[in-house]
């Protein structure tokens, strides 16, 4: 049996190749963020809604569609 767990992130990465003849240093790993309409298949019907204004602020209508972005590269305070 495989015990490997699938866990669901929205936040992905990978480690671009690097040559050993390469001059310059490694990049090292490199993130980026898939959006969730890629994990919701179809739209089904009656989806909740966002009021207009929020709509806008936020840059779509539905809440199960909306993704905040976190910059990974960002450090973080504390």
């Amino acid at each position: 049996m495989n015990n490997i767990s699938k866990t669901f992130t929205k936040m992905k990465s990978y480690k671009p190749f690097h040559s050993p003849f390469d001059p310059c240093p490694p990049i090292g790993r490199k993130y980026y963020s898939t959006p969730p309409h890629l994990y919701l298949g179809f739209q089904p019907p009656n989806l909740q809604q966002f009021t207009p204004r929020e709509a806008l602020k936020r840059g779509t209508l539905w809440p199960a569609l909306y993704d905040y972005y976190e910059n990974p590269y960002k450090k973080k305070r504390g």
